[in-house]
């Protein structure tokens, strides 16, 4: 034996290297499909599970939808308005319920440069006798500047000219059902007499506008058959004001300008300004916004409760198998991952059915309500973000458990 062999340390098992631990992807796929294996081992508890995930994503759909479709009809008006900038009384708190501002505002506004036109828009809530039955409702009456162009809806074009004539309106066919089969009747007979207030108006085309939270239905008339209809309205006094610019024309310098020259009882919103005013009205000063909002949060509330409690019997189900784990030298941070990705396979499980009944209920709901209501990517990102945080809540509470897997105890 030479010296460079006596020198060479023996190698025993004592000195082999120990094998690497997995790292932190490989951990994480084991502790899922351990989770996923004790899922379902227990198949009444995940179709348990899965169904309270599946009610919880249900209930924050539907009160999202119901929210944004709030917002969205109640700003439907305003974005069917050809208009840059609007003029509004600083007192109005919703376009349904309008403080009138003096008609002159709308005419100084031509002098400021970069202004191509400038128009008056009158709105009102007046009577709506059914044709058929005879019964009244109220209906949100838009009056306008035929000639201006301001409004921009489905159908006007061929009945711009016709509403030029005395005692005539167009009829919003997206109007709820309870204002009579006037679309039907005006397609099987043509124009006929309609009752708005106390005066009888020719329908003689039909719009496609919307009902909202503020108005059931809709009626468009041209500005002086407004006048007819609204009696009581003096001919000095407007509700909006709608200023289209010039091309090239900038708008928050042309705002500016219109702010120096007018007086403070009128207020010059841009178009996004104004939808963010109706908007902030449904949200702040009226219950509903909380109503939507609050009913979201009791959803994931519902839906935590039921994963934690899911999550905590099989933890105790299975307390022995944790303690085993523990003894065999799996930490505490790998059994919380096998926790919270159970957690995550029960959002997964709900979310899925959830969206897709979701889907078919909005439709269902927007034909009953003629509410837009849609399913948009957005919304389901959200909710997908929020069921994910609602189970990991519940896993991180249900993880608490694990202390009592204790191997000293267990064996």
């Amino acid at each position: 034996m030479n010296a460079l062999t006596e020198l060479r340390p023996a190698v025993t098992p004592a000195t082999r290297a120990a094998p690497r631990p997995p790292g932190l992807a490989a951990s994480t796929r084991l502790a899922v499909r351990l989770a996923w294996r004790q899922l379902r081992s227990e198949k009444a508890r995940l179709a348990s599970a899965t169904a309270g995930v599946m009610f919880a994503c249900l209930l924050v759909f539907m009160q999202l939808g119901f929210r944004a479709a709030l917002f969205e009809s109640a700003t439907t008006l305003i974005g069917a308005m050809k208009a840059d900038l609007f003029l509004m009384s600083p007192m109005t708190l919703a376009s349904f319920r309008p403080e009138p501002i003096p008609r002159a505002r709308v005419s100084q506004a031509l002098g400021v440069e970069g202004v191509a036109a400038a128009a008056p828009v009158y709105l009102a809530q007046s009577s709506f006798r059914n044709p058929a039955t005879g019964t009244r409702r109220t209906i949100q009456l838009i009056g306008f500047d035929v000639e201006a162009g301001v409004l921009d809806l489905p159908g006007l074009a061929p009945v711009r000219e016709a509403l030029k004539q005395p005692d005539t309106f167009a009829f919003d066919a997206r109007s709820r059902p309870e204002f009579g089969p006037v679309t039907a009747m005006l397609a099987e007979r043509g124009p006929f007499p309609v009752q708005i207030g106390n005066r009888d108006l020719r329908v003689v085309g039909t719009v496609e506008l919307g009902s909202s939270f503020g108005a059931d239905g809709n009626a468009v008339v041209s500005e002086v058959n407004f006048r007819r209809v609204v009696s009581g309205r003096k001919a000095a006094l407007v509700d909006l004001g709608a200023i289209r610019l010039a091309p090239g024309a900038d708008l928050l310098v042309t705002q500016a300008a219109l702010r120096a020259i007018l007086p403070p009882d009128v207020g010059v919103l841009t178009q996004a300004e104004l939808r963010a005013h109706e908007r902030r009205y449904w949200e702040e000063a009226t219950p509903i916004g909380f109503i939507f909002s609050f009913g979201s949060l009791m959803g994931l509330v519902v839906g935590m409760v039921i994963v934690y409690q899911v999550l905590f019997s099989d933890i105790a189900g299975h307390l022995k198998e944790y303690a085993t784990l523990k003894a065999m030298g799996y930490s505490n941070g790998h059994l919380s991952r096998v926790v919270l990705g159970a957690a995550g396979i029960l959002a997964l499980l709900g979310f899925v059915p959830g969206t897709i009944v979701s889907s078919i209920l909005y439709g269902v709901v927007a034909d009953a309500t003629f509410l837009p209501l849609n399913m948009t990517a957005e919304r389901a990102a959200w909710v997908l973000l929020m069921i994910f945080g609602m189970c990991a809540g519940a896993g991180l509470l249900a993880t608490r458990k694990l202390r009592d897997a204790n191997p000293a105890d267990m064996f």
